[in-house]
């Protein structure tokens, strides 16, 4: 049981990854679940928007798309990110990229747990999770 992370077609590694994984496994115990291997992708936008066409059929950039292997309360999953939408994003918004990533990070955790954000109603509660553990962090 782990959390890994690989780097697709790009030169980047999360520093201190040992504290991200730390954090990421209370997120899971909070959550009520048990960690079971997840691999966080990091990659570029090109990437991101082809799994999104070929899986999802939806042709547009996107941060993070999740995809979840979960079986009973054994949480496991891919994570892939695009760090240009990261970087973009963190801009757009006014903080720092590594925030926005530990952002992106947990919505995908939350999205292995349960939570979805395709309303808005939806999004309002993975927001208050994700504000929830990021103040934890």
């Amino acid at each position: 049981m782990a959390i890994n992370q690989i780097s697709e077609d790009l030169n980047f590694s999360y520093p201190n990854f040992r504290a991200l994984k730390k954090w990421l496994s209370s997120v899971i115990e909070i959550e009520k679940f048990k960690l079971g291997d997840i691999v966080i992708v990091f990659t570029h936008d090109e990437f991101v928007r082809e799994i999104n066409f070929k899986f999802l059929k939806h042709d547009y950039y996107t941060d993070v798309i999740t995809f979840d292997y979960t079986e009973g309360s054994i949480l496991n999953g891919d994570i892939i990110i695009s760090i240009e939408r990261v970087k973009e994003n963190a801009e757009e918004f006014g903080t720092s990229f590594y925030k926005e990533l530990d952002r992106v990070i947990v919505h995908g955790v939350l999205h292995l747990t349960g939570y979805n954000d395709s309303d808005s109603k939806e999004a309002g509660i993975m927001r208050e999770r994700e504000n929830f553990h990021l103040g934890n962090r």
